[in-house]
């Protein structure tokens, strides 16, 4: 299959939309504790879905993974497991950030760990930046860093404008310091996700050499990195309903938490938001595969830019940035201004090297 950049691009925003949109759901959800939201979504998008679309698009699924060296397996768990941490802390980041800041911080340390670690490992760098086509990427991920220091400096101009009750308005948990602490560490962890995925390699030449199409071929890599990811949630989730004695919200929602509380709304809400998560890595996998060989990794910062650009958005639609002063709404359009400019220079530099 010749490779198609542009349609990687396309790809990558997809998958971006569905990763800025996938919390929307959740915040609707009522009478639940955090811990009871996000295992129920999670169960569905690390576990259900991956298995389902992996099955429906790709061809001897199970015999592909059983033919897959065990040392394979292990290494693919082990980074979605350290990727489960920065999955974690990525809905407490929302929580105390918001959409909009919240997601730029968390996802800048992502984007340049996830991009630049997996070509040093392997001993790429050098070459990357020896080619113009390398270096026309290296420009576009430095485009991306740029655009994302415009979006924190856009989340501590707001902080300098609008009281804490403002701020609390329409993020309840709003705390700034806190908040950028969790972000920090969710972001680096998160960027193990990148780090299973390169792992996966194998599993993909494997799918295809069963039949499996180009385009599908890192679905089935996708079950094993998020079973380590869910692992980690799981246990966490589990730790805090006992610590909170929420195991019964499962089953009801506790009298006098919400009025107007609906079991079954909780459910379809979680699981929506579950799948949606989910498709963020069935397009992603999907353009991969559309951006070359050569400089594949650079789809992580495709993703990672993607993300932010919807993020903001969804902010701006759900009125977190209301209020706040001329300075600030600068910032936010240079943010989405400069991050649309990096996902063209990443993908043109894609372009130059299938030439």
């Amino acid at each position: 299959m010749v490779p198609n950049p542009i349609l990687g691009v396309f790809l990558h925003w997809l998958g971006g939309l569905a990763s800025a949109s996938f919390y929307v759901p959740y915040r609707k959800v009522t009478g639940w504790s955090w811990e009871t939201y996000w295992l129920v979504g999670g169960v569905v998008s690390w576990i259900v879905a991956p298995w389902v679309m992996a099955s429906l698009f790709s061809r001897d699924l199970l015999t592909v993974l059983h033919q897959t060296p065990l040392s394979v397996h292990w290494w693919c768990f082990f980074f979605g497991l350290l990727w489960g941490f920065g999955g974690l802390t990525f809905g407490l980041t929302m929580r105390y950030l918001g959409l909009s800041l919240g997601m730029a911080v968390a996802l800048g340390y992502t984007a340049v760990f996830g991009t630049l670690m997996p070509p040093i490992f392997r001993g790429q760098f050098g070459d990357l930046i020896s080619h113009h086509s390398g270096q026309v990427i290296l420009v576009g991920v430095s485009v991306c860093v740029l655009g994302i220091v415009f979006a924190g400096l856009a989340g501590v101009s707001k902080d300098k404008e609008l009281s804490p009750e403002q701020q609390k308005e329409d993020i309840p948990e709003f705390n700034l310091k806190l908040g950028l602490a969790v972000a920090t560490f969710c972001g680096i962890m998160s960027a193990c996700f990148a780090f299973g995925l390169a792992a996966g390699d194998p599993i993909k030449a494997l799918s295809i050499a069963h039949g499996t199409s180009v385009m599908y071929q890192g679905l089935p890599v996708l079950i094993v990195v998020l079973t380590g990811g869910f692992v980690t949630n799981c246990v966490w989730c589990l730790i805090l309903s006992s610590r909170n004695n929420s195991f019964a919200e499962y089953l009801r929602i506790p009298a006098g938490r919400e009025p107007g509380a609906s079991m079954r709304r909780n459910y379809v809400l979680s699981t929506v938001a579950g799948f949606t998560w989910y498709l963020q890595f069935f397009f992603y996998s999907m353009g991969e595969t559309q951006m070359g060989k050569k400089y594949g990794f650079s789809s992580w910062t495709l993703h990672m830019a993607s993300i932010i650009i919807f993020s903001t958005l969804w902010g701006i639609a759900l009125h977190e940035w209301r209020g706040v002063g001329r300075r600030t709404k600068v910032l936010v359009f240079l943010t989405l201004l400069v991050l649309v400019g990096s996902t063209a220079i990443v993908g043109y530099g894609n372009w130059l090297s299938t030439q």
